[in-house]
């Protein structure tokens, strides 16, 4: 549950009076002294400083649906928005493509603090939109109608939120917006753009389950680029010949690397059985003839992933149907495409060589 002040937020607690121009807001002068019982901020779990947690941005048209209120946006203006938006701040938004992620952190959240109370290293969620201030009022009400756990705000009118993601130490920017994706990863923030699928698999309420590609996604497009430009045998003869130099790191390698060091957490305490965090490589290489390449660089790197699927060409949709992760990284559309056709929730990174053979994803949540 959320209690919060914002510009355009006013905290229940709070004393209301009348401005000059008829406008409603606290009154925090003379006797009107709070502490933080009297908020209701005491009974919340500790917020971890961002630099010792895993913090997670994500924007509202990714956390929630809001279609309707895009098309109104674009179709009448952004006066008639803000208006809009006023008029349902009451109505709470339904769950978006990021929505089962999100609570999937929090439930991992819960966990470490039953084992580590006072440990600040845990997932701390900054919900990121271009909207006004006004709007806040809405997103709070939804936040609290869906019972989250997000205390961090960042409403820019319509400004680019990258240089907020960098003061936040952001791990992963999740956007609906493709254009801030690509800004962000040219930061060196691990970025994605997140798609509705039309039909949305059901995924664990108890665990974690985060799926990567391999090239372009946690190592560099090195490979990507000798299949594109020179084919399939001549690939294989690259990774052969290099299969004990280490491929270099990809954009969303340090996002597994946090995730890592909280499942370590877990180990630590006898966990790693009931760990509720499980990551997946699910990659086109095949095993014998590429795979010991992917496989030598992850230990170099001292990261471990759970599960490993080298498909060798194969659809990635049906294993991911079986896995029922609650978010899949790949670099390429073909992919996220097949995966969204299958029900995941699949979040395309625009990184490395693929970038130059685009598809039309169809969905129906707007761009």
């Amino acid at each position: 549950m959320v209690k919060m002040s914002l510009d355009s937020v006013q905290v229940k607690e709070l004393k209301e009076s009348s401005s000059s121009n008829g406008d409603t807001r606290g009154s925090w002068g003379g006797k009107e002294v709070f502490d933080q019982d009297q908020l209701d901020l005491t009974a919340k779990p500790k917020q971890p400083k961002p630099e010792n947690a895993v913090t997670i941005a994500v924007s509202s048209r990714v956390l929630f649906r809001t279609e309707r209120e895009q098309k109104v946006f674009e179709q009448k203006g952004v006066e008639e928005y803000l208006r809009y938006q006023i008029e349902h701040e009451n109505e709470p938004f339904a769950p978006g493509p990021a929505f089962s992620f999100v609570k999937a952190l929090e439930t991992v959240n819960a966990r470490l603090r039953e084992l580590y109370p006072q440990s600040e290293e845990l997932f701390d969620i900054v919900l990121v939109t271009y909207n006004h201030a006004h709007v806040g009022i809405r997103l709070i009400n939804t936040i609290n109608h869906h019972n989250l756990f997000i205390e961090r705000f960042c409403m820019t009118g319509g400004s680019s939120p990258i240089g907020y993601l960098k003061a936040w130490h952001t791990n992963l920017y999740l956007s609906a917006d493709a254009e801030k994706v690509r800004e962000a990863l040219t930061e060196g923030i691990a970025a994605a753009t997140m798609f509705m699928p039309e039909k949305m698999t059901e995924v664990s309420e108890s665990q974690l389950r985060v799926a990567f590609d391999g090239d372009a996604v946690l190592f560099s497009d090195e490979s990507e680029r000798i299949f594109k430009a020179h084919g399939l045998d001549k690939f294989f003869e690259h990774e052969k010949e290099n299969e004990d130099t280490l491929l270099d790191h990809g954009p969303l390698k340090g996002f597994l690397e946090a995730l890592g060091k909280l499942q370590k957490k877990f180990y630590a305490k006898g966990q790693r059985l009931n760990c509720p965090i499980r990551t997946y490589l699910v990659t086109a290489r095949s095993a014998a003839s590429s795979g010991i390449r992917a496989l030598k660089t992850l230990r170099a790197w001292g990261l471990e992933i759970d599960e490993a699927l080298f498909l060798a060409g194969a659809p990635k949709g049906p294993m991911l149907e079986k896995i029922r992760p609650h978010i899949y990284f790949d670099d390429q559309m073909f992919h996220v495409e097949g995966a969204a056709e299958m029900g995941t929730i699949a979040a395309h990174v625009p990184y490395g060589i693929a970038q130059n053979y685009t598809t039309k994803l169809k969905t129906s949540m707007e761009k």
